[in-house]
């Protein structure tokens, strides 16, 4: 069969509060997801004899801790299928930044080869096996921007502004797990109620700025961040001299929330060296829906 290409997309948390540690040790979340035009690019070629082939390499990934490969095979393990699938990854989010560029290619994989190999999961299902591969995965299933609590896997979708973003890279790689087992984390933030960010749309969705978003409700590692990795520090004190600006996630990556296609890119080429930068369009629906995924919700 004729390889098909299939976007992945990245993410931003336009706010992120840890409001508990779990039994399990895992933290209990509260933030809000928003896609990006930008995307990896998976590229998937059935095969009939049951092999799970990663064609592409990823630089200190063995293929059976790609999360690609778990995906495919997570599927297998499920379905009983017999199909198999050659793997091709082309990286375009970076890497360890706080984008999701992991979790995304994981939930591409696991919606598309549910289509290609005919298997007629649905999305309920599909995201359930996607939390097994990481707390992300779900939200790139379910394809639409929302709020999110639980470990991030408790989903409402929410409807957003779409606003140009200059994300920067430091250069530097942070560790989540180290970040979430720092002792100096702030693990009480009191909850917030979602009417309390948003209001009501006539669509019935909630709706709110990524601006107002970033401004009211913070993000809980950030301030742990910069103190443990200078670059980070260092890149947000510029976009926040500029712009309305946050970190996503855990890091390393910070971005800035921009009026226009042309004032983010206007920033971007007076972005200090060594760091890189992107220009992005936030979205609410995720580009892997408009590639042929069914709707999430």
């Amino acid at each position: 069969m004729t390889a098909s290409l299939w976007p992945a997309p990245a993410k931003l948390n336009l706010f992120l509060r840890v409001t508990g540690r779990r039994p399990d040790g895992y933290h209990s979340l509260q933030t809000v997801f928003q896609f990006l035009d930008l995307a990896d690019e998976v590229e998937l070629g059935v095969r009939g004899d049951g092999a799970v082939h990663r064609v592409s390499s990823l630089p200190g990934v063995p293929p059976e801790e790609d999360l690609v490969v778990r995906a495919a095979r997570l599927l297998q393990a499920e379905t009983g299928t017999g199909l198999g699938v050659d793997l091709v990854v082309r990286k375009r989010i970076p890497a360890g930044g706080g984008l999701g560029g992991g979790s995304s290619d994981a939930a591409t994989t696991l919606v598309a080869l549910d289509r290609l190999w005919g298997l007629g999961l649905g999305v309920d299902r599909l995201a359930a096996l996607g939390l097994r591969l990481g707390a992300d995965v779900p939200v790139f299933v379910r394809g639409h921007a929302a709020w999110a609590e639980g470990v991030g896997e408790v989903l409402e979708p929410v409807a957003l502004d779409e606003p140009w973003y200059l994300v920067v890279d430091p250069g530097c790689a942070v560790s989540t797990a180290a970040v979430f087992a720092d002792p100096q984390l702030t693990r009480d933030s009191p909850l917030l109620k979602i009417r309390g960010l948003f209001h009501a749309a006539e669509d019935g969705l909630p709706a709110a700025t990524a601006a107002g978003l970033l401004a009211a409700a913070g993000n809980d590692c950030e301030p742990l961040v910069r103190r443990r990795y200078p670059p980070v520090d260092q890149a947000l004190r510029w976009l926040e001299a500029r712009a309305t600006a946050r970190m996503t996630g855990t890091g390393a990556c910070v971005f800035a929330v921009l009026g226009s296609e042309a004032q983010a890119r206007a920033l971007a080429t007076d972005l200090p060296a060594p760091w890189r930068g992107f220009v992005a369009r936030g979205r609410n629906v995720s580009p892997l829906l408009a590639a042929g995924a069914a709707p999430a919700y």
